[in-house]
């Protein structure tokens, strides 16, 4: 019995081993990348200081949470702000921040992405894209070790004059975040 109980561990070492010989070498596997596994930077939280919301332009105290689990791991945390300032749409236009652990190449694919351009924000490699059933918004995706960051800017109301682009603007909200948002 001990006999047995010897072969077996192993023939166990030599499986787990990838059982090497002259037949050739066991090669390195790849492990397949989980986005709901992995924790994602949280903007939500007082990451994004007052300060730093003040001073690209975004009214801290306007803070709408889209998406922010208590605990745990999230794919997605998202929060948005207006703009600071007396602007006629400062109460219908919004400026979200969205972090995650999906990609660019995610995004590249996304079926319902529209006018989609490859980009930079700061020396990242990003993406401009609208959303096919919301062309008043606009998301400037760029990446991160976690996935991706994307800012958005979109208007909340119809109603009222729409001032800028809002492929402009996301662009240069991107563009002053990111030195505040993580490789």
């Amino acid at each position: 019995m001990r006999s047995v109980v010897v072969a077996c561990g192993l023939i166990g070492v030599a499986v787990l081993t990838g059982c090497q010989g002259t037949e050739g070498v066991a090669g390195p596997t790849s492990a397949v990348r989980d986005p709901d596994s992995v924790e994602v930077f949280n903007p939500c939280r007082g990451a994004l200081s007052d300060e730093v919301l003040r001073g690209v332009g975004l009214d801290p105290a306007t803070k709408i949470i889209t998406t922010d689990p208590p605990t745990g791991v999230s794919a997605w945390r998202i929060c948005s702000w207006a703009p600071l300032g007396n602007q006629s749409d400062t109460g219908r236009r919004r400026v979200a921040v969205l972090s995650t652990s999906h990609t660019l190449d995610e995004a590249r694919k996304k079926e319902s992405a529209v006018n989609v351009r490859d980009s930079t924000v700061n020396g990242r490699p990003a993406l401009v894209s609208q959303e096919q059933s919301d062309p008043d918004s606009c998301f400037v995706s760029f990446a991160a070790e976690q996935g991706m960051f994307e800012v958005k800017v979109g208007w909340l109301s119809t109603e009222g004059p729409r001032v800028g682009d809002t492929c402009e603007m996301a662009a240069s909200y991107a563009a002053a975040l990111e030195p505040n948002l993580p490789e």
